[in-house]
């Protein structure tokens, strides 16, 4: 996969309904300038609230509608926890962080 392709997106902070529209607005614009791969790196994400989550929901089905595909990785492990309460784990593909991303890509 060509390099230009892939995108990250490194929110920090609470991701909450604020904060996540303007990681939406991000990745709509990655996906403007092309990118097929999108990697939301939340390695400084300390808490993502519901409408954080909403939007997350909201940016993944935006990318899956652009024939591209996101990513998620270095989560805390309180957002860790949020995302197995709701189920969240299974609609993400979740890696450890940007390292395991990036070796997955490659061998693909």
């Amino acid at each position: 996969m060509n390099p230009d392709e892939i995108k990250v997106v490194q929110p920090g902070g609470l991701l909450d309904g604020a904060k996540a529209s303007q990681v939406r607005r991000e990745i709509g614009e990655c996906l403007d300038t092309g990118a097929k791969v999108i990697l939301l790196d939340l390695k400084d994400v300390t808490f993502i609230d519901s409408s954080g989550l909403g939007a997350l929901v909201s940016a993944l089905k935006t990318v899956r509608a652009a024939e591209a595909k996101m990513f998620v990785c270095s989560i805390s492990d309180q957002v860790k926890i949020l995302f197995e309460l709701t189920s969240m784990n299974r609609v993400f593909k979740i890696f450890s962080d940007r390292q395991e991303f990036e070796e997955s890509m490659l061998s693909s």
